[in-house]
């Protein structure tokens, strides 16, 4: 029996301080990927309270080089390396990513990290550019990514084809282009950002920020005819609602599953 599953490490906005940056690891029966790392060395604590051994992971996908996601992917590289150095890592580490955030992700390692450490750097830890379209392999899974077509910051989601047929698609942090059906149509689960509530916009200004609310996620997944619609990368101040509120919004134009995951939340993908 598969057994597909994805735990959210943290579901904040880049200014979140009451949760965690938005990252997550995707996972199945016997592979483990990191999806973007939060904006610190948090996403180490993160693992820990998941109990996901940083020793499982093999392979992290990198969508785009704004602070709140690739700052700790330099801590995970760093951890990474510590283990390899000390014996308790076994194998390589693949970061994926486009041009723009392997650049970055490259520059501050090399600025940063000792002698020792940057000579791992191109061989026990790879850093892999993909470009529009391209496909990889992450044990079982299998991904293809795409240019989400952002107008701040470039930026790639994907979407991958996991055991038993499920089909997972990450939009990355803005609003959806129409250019990009053909990968999310149909999907069994959509990953989407709801900034905020629609009724609150006034109050957090999605449009202005280029990021959208929990109502239009809800309108785009009926258009796209996915099944399950999980919404994250959202303001901090209603968490204590968020889950309901949330939810609520976005099953008022689509007829499918609606999740609204908390940090450190697992949800069966199968």
């Amino acid at each position: 029996m598969n057994h597909n599953f994805i735990t959210m490490l943290g579901t904040g906005n880049a200014m979140a301080t009451r949760c965690y940056n938005t990252c997550f690891v995707l996972g199945t029966a016997t592979s483990r990927c990191l999806v973007d790392a939060g904006g610190g060395n948090g996403v180490l604590s993160q693992l820990e309270k998941a109990h996901i051994d940083l020793g499982e992971i093999h392979d992290m996908f990198v969508t785009h080089a704004h602070t709140d996601h690739i700052l700790g992917a330099v801590w995970v590289v760093r951890m990474v390396i510590n283990r390899l150095k000390n014996h308790r890592y076994e194998g390589r580490f693949t970061v994926y990513g486009h041009d723009k955030a392997l650049k970055v992700l490259d520059w501050i390692c090399r600025e940063t990290f000792s002698a020792k450490d940057r000579s791992f750097l191109g061989e026990s830890v790879r850093f892999c550019e993909v470009k529009d379209q391209d496909r990889f392999e992450v044990g079982d899974m299998r991904f293809q990514c795409f240019d989400i077509l952002s107008t701040k910051e470039k930026q790639f989601g994907f979407r991958a084809e996991l055991p038993g047929g499920r089909t997972l698609v990450c939009l990355g942090d803005e609003p959806y282009n129409e250019a990009n059906r053909t990968y999310a149509e149909h999907a069994d689960w959509l990953l989407c950002e709801a900034f905020c509530l629609y009724r609150d916009r006034d109050i957090f200004k999605p449009y202005e920020k280029h990021h959208s609310t929990a109502l239009e996620a809800g309108t785009l997944a009926e258009e796209l005819g996915v099944k399950n619609l999980l919404l994250y990368h959202t303001e901090d101040r209603n968490l204590a609602i968020r889950k309901e509120a949330y939810r609520a919004e976005a099953l008022q134009h689509f007829t499918g599953q609606v999740f609204v995951p908390d940090d450190l939340e697992t949800i069966d993908l199968d």
